[in-house]
C-alpha cells in the first residue's frame, strides 16, 4: 500500500469517526440522552452496526469524541514539554493551551446538557473519569516506576477539578450560550482556574 493510499484510508477513518460522533450528538439533541440505540446512530451516520463497534465500544464513547480530542491535544502538549521541567509546570502549561474551537463548543454544549439531564450527567461523569485515567497513565509513563501513584492521581484530580469548575462557572455566567465570545470566556476561566492551582491558591 502506497503512502498516498494509507493517507486516504486514514482520512476516511477520521471522517467516519466524526460522522458517528456527529450523529450521536444530533440524536442527543433531538431525543435526549438514553433515548436512542446504537442502531439509531448507525442509521443516522449511514453505517452498519458492526462499523460502529469498529470505532467505539459504546454510545458514551461516541458522544465524548470532543473531550477525547481535547485530551489528545493536552497530552500532546504535555509530552512535548522538556522532561527536565517540573511535572506540575508541564501539566499546567499543557492544560493552558488554546483548544480547538469546535471541540470546545461541543464540550460546552455537553456540559449544558449534563446540567439538565441525569442520563447525560452520568455520561459526562464517565467521560471525565476516563480522561483522568488517561492523564494519570501519561504522567506515570513520564515519571517512571519510581513515581508515587498517590501523588500523580492527586495532581490530576486537582487539575481536572479546576477544569470542571471553570465549565460550571461558564455555565452560570453565560446560561450555556455558545458564541465566539463566550468560548473565549471559557478559555479564560479555564486558564484562571489553572492559575489558582499554579499559585497555590494564595489570594
Amino acid at each position: 500500500m502506497t503512502e498516498q493510499q494509507v493517507s486516504r484510508r486514514q482520512q476516511n477513518k477520521t471522517a467516519t469517526r466524526r460522522a458517528i460522533a456527529d450523529a450521536t450528538l444530533e440524536l442527543v439533541r433531538s431525543r435526549g440522552a438514553g433515548q436512542f440505540t446504537i442502531d439509531d446512530i448507525a442509521e443516522a451516520a449511514g453505517i452498519s452496526r458492526r462499523t460502529f463497534f469498529n470505532y467505539f465500544p459504546s454510545t458514551t464513547a461516541a458522544l465524548n469524541v470532543a473531550l477525547e480530542d481535547f485530551l489528545d491535544g493536552v497530552l500532546g502538549h504535555f509530552q512535548a514539554r522538556p522532561h527536565n521541567e517540573n511535572i506540575v509546570d508541564s501539566m499546567l502549561h499543557a492544560l493552558s493551551q488554546p483548544a480547538d474551537p469546535a471541540n470546545l463548543a461541543v464540550m460546552a454544549e455537553l456540559h449544558g446538557l449534563a446540567e439538565q439531564n441525569p442520563d447525560m450527567a452520568r455520561v459526562h461523569l464517565e467521560a471525565w473519569d476516563h480522561a483522568e485515567h488517561r492523564i494519570v497513565d501519561s504522567l506515570q509513563a513520564r515519571l517512571g516506576q519510581e513515581a508515587d501513584p498517590f501523588y500523580t492521581s492527586t495532581l490530576v484530580a486537582a487539575v481536572l477539578a479546576c477544569g470542571r469548575t471553570a465549565f460550571a462557572q461558564w455555565q452560570h455566567r453565560t446560561r450555556g450560550k455558545i458564541t465566539p465570545q463566550t468560548l473565549t470566556l471559557l478559555e479564560e476561566l479555564f486558564s484562571e482556574a489553572i492559575g489558582f492551582l499554579r499559585d497555590g491558591f494564595s489570594r
